[in-house]
């Protein structure tokens, strides 16, 4: 209907280039497609504007035959026209294994069958890349089509299809006498070999290793063989065949110095690592670049079948760290396993006689340390039933697992410890700060808690720099903390810090904590306008950062003096001027105790601050009050 009608323009495009006939052609509608290409208005190739690709190019991506058909009939029709990447109908069809399309365009001279598209991948490669054997078959029976013509990154037919399973492709290509069966790509130097390893294509592995050429232990450039390619992913059936040939070095290591026993181990490979075991070759214990041998990763990873495989070798040092790295070295199986929550590994390796279950790491921290730090409770438990563990050992910080345990917030790892009379719940570490004070830091209401439950613990201890727990609890902002340590008698809810003499509340209104800040003042024996050692008040250091919430909450304090300076004579409102806070400002403005005009020491106004540092907005509220 809409045919008839002279104002319908039949070959239209849309504006991504797209006609009627490139839509049709597209979805298989083969009726439309007739009526269309009946139209003399009708341009039966052309291309749609994004990828340039004509109704023949859409048709034969999709196999629709009839609509392919019908395309080739007409003259104007470019049967070998490509996609703006170089991938002509042909190339589209083969990728999609379209055998009745693929048919019809190799009947046409115009058709090259072995044009490649721009990254040099041709018909044969894709459809080797996807399996479509019959595809395969038709092009390999060409003479212009080369079976082992390679894409940009030497990835030829065979490589793909082995890599990707496809044994029927396999076996046609590995007929002609022009494939090089172990040909590398360019990226990593993998042979097809390789690939099939990797991906545990044990037929195509078989057929690959019948060809003399074939070397069964080429390694990639980062020097991992096929049989480390297979053993790190777990290919027993794969890994059997390669360990029946000579050739191949079954403890041959990579660039890493990591060994198909390494590989199969750290991912928990049981029958590869028993398969490897059994080799005379294989040194069970042999370390990586990086020191960890197949039992330290193993062990890292949790998988106890492994571990148990490679306790019973007798060359296997069940203590063997990694490395002598300043930071990270000296790590037990041990050690890794406590620091993972390995329960199962950490029980096999306390059997043995050789493991010291007390052997600290280079930053001296022990297998115990590191299960309390990272709150593996049933690791600690085995930990602290064996008497050579000190159970308050202390690292290169001072740091015993208590101070772990509290700094990471593990309460029940906390009450275990705490358990044990041999640990010192107030035991500082090199820079003097106590457990209680990391725990208040961090925020660990229950972990203060317990803490304080001890009759050995000083809440009020300072650190070498004079700082308490509750001087962290209130820096930080952390209310419940702050409220328990103030039920105690020995805590102060106003000592300043001797250094600055900023008091609990000072330090919430300069961090601006209004909820820490209400808290104290609440307790009757806070000074709310005391000032710490440069005359500074809590009011003055909240509004010099601007916290307008507890400006608010001072402000109502009838013992805080709004106008009160500091020893440069710099008043609350000059500080939020010279620095922007115009919420302040206003606030400020409200006080008649308040003068606007009021000059420090140096002769600056607030509204000369305010001009120095550009503070529009301020200015705009300072100028009317400044005379």
């Amino acid at each position: 209907m809409l045919l008839e009608r002279e104002e319908v323009n039949p070959d239209r495009p849309h504006k991504d280039g797209r006609t009627p006939l490139y839509g049709a052609a597209w979805n298989g509608h083969e009726a439309v497609v007739k009526m269309l290409l009946e139209l003399k208005e009708v341009k039966p190739d052309n291309p749609e504007h994004d990828s340039r690709t004509t109704p023949l190019w859409g048709a034969a991506y999709n196999g629709h035959e009839g609509v392919v058909k019908m395309l080739l009939e007409r003259d104007e029709v470019d049967p070998d026209k490509p996609h703006k990447d170089g991938r002509t109908p042909l190339w589209a069809a083969a990728w999609n294994g379209h055998e009745g399309v693929v048919k019809m365009l190799l009947e046409l001279k115009e058709v090259k069958p072995d044009n490649p598209e721009h990254d040099s991948r041709t018909p044969l490669w894709g459809a080797a890349y996807n399996g479509h054997e019959r595809v395969v078959k038709m092009l390999l029976e060409r003479d212009e089509v080369n079976p082992n013509k390679p894409d940009n990154g030497d990835e030829t037919p065979l490589f793909r299809a082995a890599f990707n399973g496809h044994e029927g492709v396999v076996k046609m290509l590995l007929e002609r006498e022009e494939v090089k069966p172990d040909n590398p790509e360019k990226d990593g130097q993998m042979t097809p070999l390789w690939g099939a390893a990797s991906s545990g294509h044990g037929r195509v592995v078989k057929m690959l290793l019948e060809r003399d050429e074939v070397d069964p232990d080429k390694p990639r450039k980062d020097g991992r063989t096929p049989l480390r390619a297979a053993a790190w992913n777990g290919h027993e059936g794969v890994v059997k065949m390669l360990l029946e040939r000579d050739e191949v070095k079954p403890d041959s290591p990579d660039n890493d110095g990591q060994t198909p026993l390494w590989s199969a181990a750290y991912n928990g490979h049981e029958r590869v690592v028993k398969l490897l075991l059994e080799r005379d070759e294989v040194s069970p214990d042999k370390s990586h670049n990086d020191g960890g041998t197949p039992l330290w990763n193993a062990a890292h990873n949790g998988h106890e079948g492994v571990v148990k495989l490679l306790l019973e070798r007798d060359e296997v040092d069940p203590d063997k760290p990694v490395g002598d790295k300043p930071i990270n070295g000296g790590r037990t199986p041990l050690w890794i396993a406590a620091f993972n929550g390995q329960v199962g590994v950490v029980k096999m390796l306390l059997e043995r006689d050789g493991v010291s279950p007390d052997k600290p790491d280079n930053e001296g921290r022990t297998p115990l340390w590191r299960a309390a730090s990272n709150g593996h409770e049933g690791v600690v438990k085995m930990l602290l039933e064996r008497s050579e563990v000190n159970p308050d050992k202390p690292d290169n910080e001072g740091w015993t697992p208590l101070w772990a345990a509290v700094a990471e917030g593990h309460a029940e790892v906390v009450k275990m410890l705490l358990e044990l009379d041999d640990v010192n719940p107030d035991k500082p570490d090199n820079e003097g700060r106590i457990p209680l004070l990391f725990a208040a830091m961090s925020g660990h209401a229950g972990v203060v808690k317990i803490l304080l439950e001890q009759a050995k613990v000083h809440p009020d201890k300072p650190t070498n720099i004079a700082q308490t727990a509750l001087f962290h609890a209130t820096i930080h902002g952390h209310v419940g903390v702050v409220k328990i340590l103030l039920e105690r008698d020995d805590v102060h809810p106003d000592k300043p810090t001797p250094n600055t003499g900023l008091t609990p509340l000072s330090l919430a209104a300069l961090r601006g904590h209004p909820g820490v800040a209400k808290f104290l003042l609440e307790q009757g024996e806070v000074d709310p306008d005391k000032p710490n050692i440069d005359g500074r008040t809590p009011l003055l250091c909240t509004a010099w950062n601007g916290h307008t919430e507890v400006v608010k909450i001072l402000l109502e304090q009838d013992d805080v003096s709004p106008d009160k300076p500091d020893h440069d004579g710099r008043t609350p409102l000059s500080y939020a001027a010279g620095n922007g806070y115009a919420d302040v400002v206003e606030i400020l403005l409200k006080r008649d105790d308040v003068d606007p005009s009021k000059q420090d020491l140096y002769g600056q106004t607030p509204l000369r601050l305010a001009t120095r540092h550009g503070n529009t907005a301020v200015l705009a509220l300072l100028r009317p009050r400044d005379p």
